[in-house]
């Protein structure tokens, strides 16, 4: 009896899978590492009937795939390379689905003093003016390209960068374990460093000014330029992800009593 029990179960979970159709999704390592998805995807599959298969790369890397008609949408943090991806005929549009904000983690003793900052230029300036070592991702990601985006407000390129800047080339769980080991300053996404295990000495010690807003969006590759992308597949997840039943997952997904994300996918 138990057997034909469980052999009656196993043919559901095979009749689910032989239904459920693969979209390839390429999506930011700071997404990833926040551990959204874990909760996002078994829910798009059993609502949708959607096996999303994530490539986990920057956000520059995630273009390039769209470029290139490897995946059937992207999900990146990188407004002005998304408004040109659109622009370009990449994509077909541009959607909001939720944000978060970046942060500046550093060691507790904060040589630079950058917890006593105004404003992500002065933290920045501080930083760079006590030549404190700074991990910075240098892999063309969203984050990367946030963080350099900072640097030239706070006046600084990477003509001014010397032996304490280090450049890493890797996600954000790989740049912020290479922090960790360091005692080094890092520019994170909240999600990312919420859900990072080995802190270490680090902690967050500057948040709030508005220019670290962190919007995500989701942009469908073009059918018209790669018509083997699945437009249809790709259409039905973007229903989903700004669906009642996405809003409540993604701004219910806590860690240690502290929002990662919040939905803006309907404002």
């Amino acid at each position: 009896m138990i057997r034909m029990v469980w052999a009656a179960v196993a043919a559901v979970f095979i009749g689910v899978a032989a239904q459920a159709e693969e979209i390839k999704l390429a999506v930011t390592t700071s997404f990833h590492n926040s551990g959204l998805s874990d909760v996002l995807l078994p829910q798009i599959l059993a609502d949708t009937g959607l096996e999303v298969q994530l490539l986990v790369v920057g956000t520059g890397q995630a273009i390039r795939l769209g470029e290139a008609g490897d995946v059937d949408a992207i999900l990146v943090h990188s407004r002005s390379a998304e408004d040109a991806f659109v622009a370009a005929g990449f994509g077909t549009h541009r959607r909001e689905i939720m944000y978060n904000d970046f942060v500046l983690i550093g060691p507790k003793a904060d040589a630079g003093a950058v917890a006593g900052a105004q404003n992500a230029a002065e933290a920045l300036t501080r930083i760079a003016e006590a030549e404190a070592v700074f991990v910075s991702r240098g892999d063309d990601s969203g984050t990367h390209k946030k963080e350099l985006a900072l640097w030239a407000a706070a006046g600084k390129g990477p003509e001014s960068f010397g032996a304490w800047y280090r450049a890493v080339g890797a996600g954000m769980g790989a740049a912020l374990n290479t922090a960790a080991g360091m005692d080094a300053y890092i520019l994170a996404d909240r999600a990312s460093w919420l859900n990072f295990a080995n802190k270490g000495n680090l902690t967050l010690l500057f948040a709030g000014d508005p220019v670290l807003f962190n919007q995500y969006a989701y942009l469908p590759v073009n059918p018209e330029l790669h018509p083997h992308v699945k437009a249809e597949a790709a259409e039905a997840l973007e229903a989903w992800l700004t669906s009642d039943t996405a809003a409540g997952l993604i701004n219910g997904y806590r860690i240690g009593g502290e929002t990662l994300f919040t939905f803006n996918a309907g404002e």
